[in-house]
């Protein structure tokens, strides 16, 4: 059933029973007012009549007919449209419309009193008027029918008329003005009953029409047809994501793997081989073993980037996330001398994860390649606010006592894979960092030390918290650092 017709049977079936309650209300106030008016009219007429009737009782009894005629006939005429019973001295005095049968009638009522007769009510009001002459008591009644139940019955009638009509008239109104205020929102329903994300790139174009249900409500499909591109697009990305390290690790571990298994067959077809040889072969099958295990880790590590969605992102200190690098470090190669200067209460918007193993791999890449000429490895760490005027941002150096990097290969050395002749990693460290500096809008570049010694610096700046919201964290180009080159 549409819309405009749910608001036709709603008004049609509330306006009349509106219109009823209002009615009684109205009913119950006009009863009120025409009781009101009724007694007042009836104790108006008994002022007069009273008063001719103290002045016939004067009389009556007495040697002047013509003037008892005379004062009787005057009560008589000014009772005119109410029922008039006199008690006096000569007889009952009775004029108009009266009970018939006569009810039992109260002795004294100075304010009207309701009195039934056969199948009609009365008001009868009653009052004394004058001094007992004869034995008797002059008492006046007046009388006067009671007309306010038929006068109500008239307007009820016309009220249940009037809510008999009222209905299909409201119904007609109100489908008209429903039909017309949700002409916006039909032809909203007629741009998307043919929207289908599956098999049509169509989507929702919508101009404002100032009706804050039917633009809130485009609005909505809008989202939810982004959202669902994006959904769309984020599991094509995982799927070529899995798909890229499928082949990767295929690619990659084929060489470790076939090495490993050529030691494996020298060990166990050579059982009587020199110690010295089969250390040396031992050896070899760790390192192999060693850089099999880094490679998937590493591996691991960029498919977790490319696919990681933005509210795994929060703010943090990022201090505290180099202090655990550091410490881990020192843990794993005790040979290492880690100088660090460190400011704290540098908050990032990030996936610490990621930082965590962006920094991670940067202290291991001075640790490895960064050792001076007697064969030390030095690193100073510094993590400090930029000194640059503009958008506040996190700086963190890490400088290392190497040969260096020469100019010509400090963009190459952030590729997949690459690595020296001599290198134990898998060619992916750099990589991953650099993957991380782009998920957090941030920027990378490789310098001289700036003492002029030997050895290389890696400069990593980070938006400040509150430079990026989390919404604007992600790129917005597509991450394929797993499946493609990398940028």
């Amino acid at each position: 059933m549409r819309l405009s017709s749910r608001i036709a049977l709603a008004f049609g079936a509330c306006v009349p029973l509106l219109v009823v309650a209002f009615g009684w209300l109205l009913l119950h106030l006009v009863a009120q007012d025409l009781r009101a008016h009724q007694d007042a009219q009836l104790r108006a007429r008994a002022t007069i009549v009273a008063k001719n009737a103290k002045s016939y009782l004067d009389v009556a009894g007495t040697d002047h007919p013509v003037m008892e005629q005379a004062r009787r006939q005057r009560v008589v005429n000014s009772a005119r449209d109410v029922g008039v019973r006199l008690t006096a001295p000569g007889g009952t005095v009775t004029a108009g419309p009266r009970p018939d049968p006569l009810p039992s009638l109260p002795h004294s009522a100075p304010s009207p009193v309701t009195v039934s007769s056969g199948d009609k009510d009365w008001l009868v009001l009653s009052q004394r008027v004058g001094a007992a002459k004869e034995g008797t008591t002059p008492n006046l009644w007046l009388f006067s029918p009671d007309t306010v139940d038929d006068e109500l019955a008239l307007v009820r009638r016309r009220v249940l008329t009037g809510a008999a009509l009222a209905a299909p008239l409201a119904g007609a109104i109100a489908w008209a003005i429903s039909t017309r205020a949700a002409l916006p929102l039909r032809r909203l329903q007629r741009r998307t009953s043919g929207l289908d994300p599956r098999t049509s790139a169509a989507r929702l174009e919508h101009s404002p029409t100032r009706i804050t249900e039917v633009d809130d409500l485009a609005y909505t499909m809008q989202t939810v047809l982004t959202r669902y591109d994006e959904q769309v697009a984020r599991t094509g990305e995982a799927l070529a994501t899995a798909r890229a390290f499928a082949a990767t690790a295929s690619h990659e571990l084929r060489t470790p793997l076939m090495s490993m298994r050529t030691n494996l067959d020298i060990l166990t077809g050579h059982p009587d081989l020199d110690p010295t040889d089969r250390a040396e072969v031992l050896d070899d099958l760790g390192r192999e073993h060693g850089r099999l295990l880094g490679l998937l880790v590493m591996l691991r590590a960029l498919a977790q980037g490319d696919l990681v969605e933005a509210d795994a992102f929060a703010s943090l200190d990022l201090a505290e996330v180099v202090d655990a690098s550091v410490a881990d470090l020192r843990r794993a190669h005790r040979d290492a001398e880690v100088a660090t200067h460190v400011a704290m209460g540098l908050r990032v918007h990030g996936w610490e994860q990621g930082l965590r193993s962006a920094v991670d791999n940067l202290l291991t890449n001075a640790w490895t390649h960064g050792r001076a000429d007697d064969g030390t490895a030095r690193v100073e760490v510094t993590l400090r606010p930029s000194r640059e005027p503009g958008s506040p941002a996190v700086v963190l150096t890490v400088d290392d006592h190497g040969p260096g990097i020469p100019p010509e290969r400090r963009e190459e050395v952030f590729q997949r894979f690459l690595r020296g002749p001599d290198s134990p990693g898998s060619g992916l460290g750099l990589t991953l960092v650099a993957q991380q500096v782009a998920l957090h809008r941030g920027r990378i570049i490789v310098l001289d030390r700036p003492d002029g010694r030997p050895g290389t610096r890696f400069e990593l700046r980070l938006p400040a918290t509150g430079v990026r919201d989390v919404e604007g964290t992600l790129p917005l180009l597509q991450r394929d650092w797993l499946t493609g080159a990398g940028a």
